[in-house]
């Protein structure tokens, strides 16, 4: 359906006299008090509180309460959050992990926003996989069997905060619509008693599956288990056995108890023999350990490393998997050879960033070298420029396709998460595709089944927005979209001016010839609260353009208590492309894929006015010198069914017939 954006919204911005969509945002300091109505007030209160205790002591029976008001302020936290005191450095680091919390907001010793119920009910977000209660951090071996794709995550099964990691476990039959199963994995051995924490599924070629995974030893010490399915033949694969001759690895010499971890899906090599590679730190550079084994449970260390990159710090959650050059589907993880490159990915536990590199596999000797040594891992690329850690891929034979998840923790204070009662999100699971059109980086795109959850679709054609200005719109609540908008800058001759090219920095106040322009999601009417995903396209010395793709978070919500700033990063637009965005917003969490998923931003965002029907969208334009024209389709989206597996139900599971 093809539709105009609202005429009184557009004018209402155009007849103000003087109008900048996006002006730095600072709050009003408050009208002052003369001293001697202070003094009034202050004997007063005192007054009252006399009162209050000397009617306490005298009442035999407490006083009834009245039926409070609709949905108020939560005033107090849950007993828990007195219990968890704030820790001197970010929860997991004295355990030999990444950072599980917010150093940012550690020292708020429970000083929160005003939340409601309702807007701690909103944040839970509708179509991506979340458990019903409590923390969840990085996924853990994901996989396809017998028509079921299964999600395993670190999981606490008693807080909202990080801690008593078990694997839980999650069914589906088309990556969207989530059934919850019993714990995959809890710490219940000596060498995992501190954690069940990362590791990857492998499948054999006879079918059979193997799951490696870190434990946390009742000595802090990092070792390598494994465990494999009771019966392979059950598609839900309910019961997993830990090998009794656990670990099969332990740190080797040079390697520090605490930095050796996370091994990844094996591939096969050309002498017949498995390859793993674990994450690890050594003299200040990230490097990936190698090892051999053709049984999985005795292994043999490669003298070199897969790769290292100094300064990088460690390395956790490593990838690496081939992608075709030429080609439009995934690849096993095994697959070598001519027109292939390999990818290889690190989680920085330094900056807590997953970034990555296209290179060349050497399988005659195990090392991986980039193709530009300047975007080595942790130099260049990044999967996501925003809200994004501990990302896994596995490669799904059904759909013959490469599959990417990630965590997308949260932004607020630990106080607020035990309130709520859950806290973190994984992404929407992306495809991933070598770019032969840039020859340089990859592409990430939502998978097909997110469009299953469509439903009415509004278009937009050829929307002018001047600069200075926004426009409206109309599309009901915006809260659960998907977006797809292409942008063209038309010039108004105005004389070029000399400016400096920011990038992301300014954020989308930041004003220039040719930009900040695009989209104000989770905006309220007002635009009291919102949060700008653009492009920032700047002319270069050479006579180019240099385009930059960006989120602000900084106005999105107006508590006080939340981490929020500007991600982003440059990205290709090539001569014959528009600028073009795909947007998913979910509630709180908001994916922005720029020109076919080449720059991909994650934000998390906590609004307080913009919430259920008060949510909005709207186009901006903030350049100086260019009209923007915009052409948006945007789809109204369902919610996805994710709740726990009927267990009485189990018997009459059967496998799907081989694809």
């Amino acid at each position: 359906m093809e539709t105009n954006p609202s005429p009184t919204a557009t004018s209402h911005y155009e007849h103000s006299s003087y109008y900048c969509p996006l002006p730095d945002h600072s709050s009003q300091p408050s009208p002052r008090r003369p001293l001697k109505g202070f003094a009034v007030i202050f004997a007063s209160m005192i007054f009252l509180m006399s009162l209050v205790t000397l009617i306490i002591i005298q009442s035999p029976e407490p006083a009834s309460l009245e039926k409070p008001e609709k949905d108020p302020p939560l005033s107090t936290k849950p007993s828990s959050f007195y219990n968890i005191s704030t820790p001197e450095v970010p929860r997991g680091v004295a355990e030999g992990v990444s950072a599980k919390s917010n150093p940012s907001l550690s020292g708020n010793h429970g000083v929160s926003y005003n939340w409601t119920n309702a807007m701690f009910s909103w944040q839970r977000t509708a179509y991506h996989f979340q458990p019903q209660k409590n923390w969840m951090n990085d996924p853990d071996g994901p996989l396809y069997h017998m028509g079921w794709y299964h999600l395993f995550y670190q999981y606490n099964p008693y807080s909202a905060v990080w801690g008593n990691i078990t694997w839980g476990h999650a069914v589906s039959r088309d990556l969207i619509h989530w059934l919850y199963l019993p714990f995959a994995m809890v710490p219940d051995q000596w060498y995992d008693a501190n954690g069940v924490w990362t590791g990857s599924a492998t499948i054999l070629p006879d079918g059979k599956i193997v799951m490696l995974y870190t434990g946390d030893t009742v000595d802090a010490v990092q070792v390598q288990n494994l465990a494999y399915p009771a019966n392979l033949s059950d598609p839900l694969l309910l019961d997993w056995v830990k090998y009794p001759k656990n670990p099969v690895l332990i740190p080797p010499i040079g390697i520090a108890i605490d930095k050796f971890r996370d091994p990844t899906t094996a591939w096969l090599g050309p002498d017949g023999k498995w390859r793993v590679t674990i994450g690890s730190k050594v003299n200040g550079a990230g490097v990936s350990l190698v090892y051999t084994t053709t049984n999985f449970t005795t292994f043999d260390l490669l003298d070199n490393y897969l790769h290292e990159v100094p300064g990088t710090g460690m390395w956790e959650c490593v990838d690496f998997y081939p992608v075709a050059i030429n080609g439009s589907t995934g690849l096993d993880t095994s697959v070598n050879g001519p027109g292939i490159k390999h990818l290889l990915k690190a989680s920085l536990d330094d900056t807590k960033v997953d970034v990555y590199a296209l290179g060349t596999y050497f399988a005659n000797n195990d090392t991986w070298a980039p193709d530009n040594l300047a975007e080595d891992v942790g130099l260049g690329l990044k999967y996501d420029y925003g809200r994004y850690y501990a990302s896994k891929t596995f490669y799904d034979p059904k759909l013959e396709r490469r599959v990417l998840w990630g965590w997308i923790n949260e932004t607020d204070t630990e106080g607020d998460d035990l309130a709520k009662g859950w806290s973190s999100v994984q992404t929407i699971p992306r495809t991933v595709l070598f770019d032969n059109k840039t020859g340089t980086n990859i592409l990430q795109w939502p998978v097909e089944e997110v469009e299953s959850l469509r439903l009415n679709s509004t278009d937009f054609e050829g929307v002018v927005v001047k600069p200075g200005s926004v426009v409206e719109l109309n599309i009901g609540t915006a809260t659960q979209l998907d977006i797809f908008a292409d942008f063209e800058i038309e010039s108004l001759g105005l004389e070029e001016t000399n400016e400096a090219n920011g990038g992301c920095r300014g954020g989308a106040v930041d004003r220039s010839s040719l930009g900040p322009f695009g989209l104000l999601v989770i905006a309220d009417e007002t635009l009291s609260e919102l949060t700008p995903i653009y492009f920032r396209p700047a002319n270069t010395s050479a006579g180019g353009l240099k385009t930059y793709f960006c989120a602000d978070e900084r106005r999105s919500t107006k508590a006080n208590d939340v981490f929020n700033q500007v991600y982003g990063s440059q990205v290709p637009v090539l001569d014959d492309e528009k600028f073009s965005m795909r947007v998913l917003v979910d509630h709180s969490i908001v994916e922005s894929f720029a020109q076919g998923g080449r720059t991909v931003i994650t934000s998390r965002v906590y609004p307080t006015e913009a919430i259920y029907g008060a949510a909005r969208l709207f186009l901006f334009n903030n350049a100086t010198r260019v009209n923007v024209k915009a052409t948006l389709k945007i789809w109204q989206l369902n919610s996805a069914f994710i709740r726990p597996f009927p267990l009485d139900q189990i018997d009459t599971v059967k496998p799907l017939q081989p694809f």
